[in-house]
């Protein structure tokens, strides 16, 4: 049975769309942009600042659903451009010190709201 997932701990979607989505024991969160869930602005700073905020908007959602980081197994990141790659990783892999989930990121022509950072995550029990 489809279960939608919703907190205030993270943004509200911009559009026709769930925060997440949990069927069968997975949960599909949908992309997080670096959006403040309390004033609903995008955070100020560059990559490393956003990527932070996009993970906690992440860690919001699972936290809510019942899941963990560790439950995560797919992640894919967007990117508005490659250069922030290696800033990006190294806030997104704080996050995963040890047995590190499936992952692609993508250098993409535009991002909602002008920002540098949206991520997608898949998690399982």
């Amino acid at each position: 049975m489809k279960k939608i997932i919703h907190t205030d701990k993270a943004p509200a979607a911009v559009g026709p769309y769930s925060q997440a989505v949990e069927m069968n024991g997975t949960l599909y969160i949908s992309g997080q942009v670096p959006l403040d869930p309390a004033t609903g602005k995008v955070v100020p700073g560059g990559i490393t600042e956003q990527a932070g905020q996009v993970m906690k908007n992440i860690g919001a959602i699972l936290e809510e659903a019942g899941y963990r980081f560790e439950d995560v197994v797919k992640s894919t990141c967007l990117l508005s451009d490659m250069t922030n790659f290696k800033a990006m990783n190294e806030v997104y892999a704080s996050y995963y010190p040890s047995e590190q989930p499936a992952r692609a990121a993508f250098a993409v022509k535009e991002l909602p709201l002008g920002v540098l950072v949206e991520i997608e995550t898949i998690a399982v029990k």
